[in-house]
């Protein structure tokens, strides 16, 4: 696996939740902030406001991507000035609940259609990549760019509206898809805008780039400094110097963190032996090396974050 796909396959827990809402003017939506979530809003025909909690309203129109990876709260619109509806989204609320109950005025035509959703992110395995974006990814719609983001809201929003047989198991694997694809296009197109800085910078670099990647390829592998310098085709105290200015900790720190997140998933999905699979060629080693990277032995661990019942 490579950098971003752990970032959306280790990071989100639960079933990811999505609805397809067509919005009848005068209309204007809260979406309250909910702690361990990010969410996306996708305009699919019309245009409308994003009113965020600070600064000015942001026009949006048909194709814009909206992300929003710390789960701050934030109102649609169809004017800066229309009151918002009562109550707020609830996100734990059925979608179809939600679809039919927040669409206001339905004598009219619709003004807008949005593809709105949530992910559910685990704490504990919050990559820093994700704290690194900024509150709003906007990606403005334009003609001949991101096709494959383009494809995948079409397919997503096509079985929202449609359901057909399988359609839990295509949703969920579509929203994952439209996540990785969202933040490809951030980080593809950062440099764009300036310097690039943090993650951005790193996933940029070509040799901390080639180190991250070998690193989530293959965390078990007995990685040393020079090994991953090599990678990089940098000597070692050059690696080593630029690896930490970019992402933050050392290249030893970061696989360590890196090898007791795929742990702590592991630990809590599975109940086979880890040493061996993240890289720590005992268990007392593998345990040790847990202990001191989340403070809990990996047998207490297992038992605290395993399911009721």
């Amino acid at each position: 696996m490579d950098l971003l796909s752990d970032v959306v396959a280790l990071m989100r827990t639960g079933e990811p939740r999505s609805a397809r809402v067509a919005w009848h003017s005068p209309w204007a939506q809260r979406f309250p902030a909910v702690s361990g979530s990010a969410g996306f809003q996708v305009i699919l025909q019309g245009g409308c406001f994003l009113l965020p909690p600070t600064g000015p309203p942001v026009a949006l129109s048909a194709g814009d991507v909206l992300f929003l990876p710390h789960g701050h709260g934030y109102t649609l619109a169809d004017d800066p000035g229309t009151v918002p509806a009562e109550p707020d989204c609830d996100p734990a609320a059925e979608a179809e609940l939600f679809a039919s109950a927040a669409a206001g005025d339905l004598r009219g035509p619709a003004t807008a259609v949005t593809l709105c959703g949530g992910y559910r992110l685990d704490p504990g395995r919050a990559h820093p990549l994700l704290a690194g974006l900024p509150e709003l990814v906007h990606l403005p719609a334009r003609p001949g760019h991101r096709p494959d983001l383009r494809a995948a809201v079409e397919l997503l929003a096509g079985e929202v509206e449609r359901p057909r047989p399988g359609a839990d198991t295509v949703v969920t694997a579509l929203l994952d898809m439209l996540l990785l694809l969202v933040l490809r296009a951030w980080f593809e197109d950062r440099p764009a805008d300036g310097p690039a800085t943090g993650w951005a910078a790193a996933l940029a670099d070509p040799a901390v780039g080639a180190a991250l990647h070998a690193v989530h390829r293959d965390p078990a592998h007995p990685w040393t400094v020079e090994s991953l310098g090599a990678r990089a085709g940098l000597s070692r105290a050059a690696f080593a110097r630029r690896f930490a200015a970019l992402v933050g900790r050392p290249p030893l720190g970061y696989l360590t963190w890196w090898r007791m997140t795929v742990a702590a998933r592991l630990l809590t999905e599975s109940d086979a032996p880890l040493g061996v699979v993240v890289g720590y060629g005992s268990e007392f080693a593998f345990a040790n090396a847990f202990k001191r990277e989340r403070g809990i032995a990996p047998g207490a661990f297992r038992r605290q974050t395993a399911p009721a019942g």
